[in-house]
């Protein structure tokens, strides 16, 4: 088998020499490599070894690489025209180890789905109609929908706009991401114990899918405020080891398997509100602390805050009515999740506001 995937690799590289087709993206808080499908190896060990190449993995400064040496940073999309009927394209999102040889599709990304659209639209994938046009994503990491609004004055692509989000400088042109059933996405349920409480290690958490497979906890609990900065909570091993220990023990609950080499499930620490918002995230993803937090991420954590006894509703400031607007304040600002819910208050649906912009387009060399 090595053997063969060797080869492969092997004729690869000897139809590489004029580099492979790429483009260079941003989405939301985080950017990475897109590619067509079809321009990759069509055999996934190929792939993954010459996308580790690309990102110049595994090594903590990516320096042979394109990486920029932090998880959101090395990440690729992989699209291409969709054959569903219910969807314009198909997207898988790998996340590409900073310094080990792993590239994983074991979540979606929702920061890097906001580039999707874009990218179709860029590479001739969707058709551009006037001012607006509605790219409907199949998530191949998941098997959901999901649905961006691009904008497209005169039919082109346009980047430039007036919305801004936190964590990313400047202002852009707003893409809308909207989901629906997403709730189980990866575990089979939104609560995959069928518990809004479990306790492990004496720590209450609420185990959770509502795109994205979440732990989520009171920061109190693990010995931490929630209001701490990114490089602080980096330097504290003791509460990484420790909420570490908690995730590894959760992998088989939330039916994800060993999660000792996965990105899934993400933990979130949570604290009142400090500024207006919802709610107060820390993020780990899962080994070092988001500078943000990510989309999916934002929605699950916020659905967290919606089930009674749950550690985050404990501390979640909630707003009344049917349409919640869900501000998550993380480090470096705040994601706004627009919830719908039902009478009996089960989340039918969720949107949120992102951006992206074109970084580069050409090719890349390995």
């Amino acid at each position: 088998m090595f053997m063969i995937c060797a080869l492969v690799w092997k004729k690869w590289a000897l139809n590489m020499s004029n580099g492979t087709r790429c483009m260079w993206m941003r989405g939301g808080t985080s950017k990475g490599g897109f590619f067509l499908k079809d321009d990759l190896p069509a055999d996934e060990t190929a792939r993954n070894t010459f996308l580790l190449k690309v990102m110049g993995s595994p090594d903590l400064r990516q320096i042979d690489g394109m990486g920029g040496a932090d998880p959101l940073t090395s990440k690729v999309a992989i699209v291409c025209k969709s054959s569903r009927p219910d969807a314009d394209v198909d997207y898988l999102f790998l996340q590409v180890f900073v310094n080990q040889a792993i590239v994983t599709d074991a979540q979606n990304c929702g920061n890097i789905l906001s580039g999707v659209g874009p990218f179709a639209i860029e590479r001739g994938l969707v058709t551009a109609t006037d001012e607006t046009t509605r790219v409907s994503i199949y998530m191949e990491n998941t098997g959901q929908l999901a649905i961006a609004s691009v904008a497209t004055p005169n039919n082109k692509v346009s980047y430039t706009g007036s919305t801004k989000i936190d964590g990313v400088p400047g202002t852009h042109a707003a893409i809308p991401l909207e989901f629906r059933d997403t709730a189980g996405s990866s575990c089979g349920a939104l609560l995959p114990t069928g518990n809004a409480v479990d306790i492990i290690d004496g720590v209450n958490v609420t185990l959770i899918d509502n795109g994205m497979p979440c732990i989520v906890l009171k920061a109190e609990d693990v010995g931490v405020t929630g209001y701490e900065d990114r490089a602080t909570l980096d330097a504290n091993t003791a509460l990484k080891s420790r909420i570490e220990a908690i995730r590894l023990q959760v992998g088989e609950r939330m039916n994800l398997g060993d999660v000792s080499k996965k990105t899934v499930p993400k933990i979130m620490l949570v604290a009142a509100p400090k500024a207006g918002g919802t709610i107060c995230v820390r993020s780990f993803i899962p080994h070092r602390a988001h500078a943000s937090i990510g989309v999916l991420a934002a929605v699950s954590t916020a659905t967290a805050c919606l089930i009674p006894g749950s550690p985050a509703s404990e501390v979640a400031n909630i707003p009344t009515g049917l349409r919640k607007t869900i501000s998550v304040e993380h480090p470096t600002g705040e994601m706004s999740c627009i919830l719908e819910t039902s009478e009996s208050g089960e989340v039918i649906s969720s949107a949120l506001l992102r951006t992206a912009r074109k970084l580069m387009d050409g090719n890349v060399f390995v």
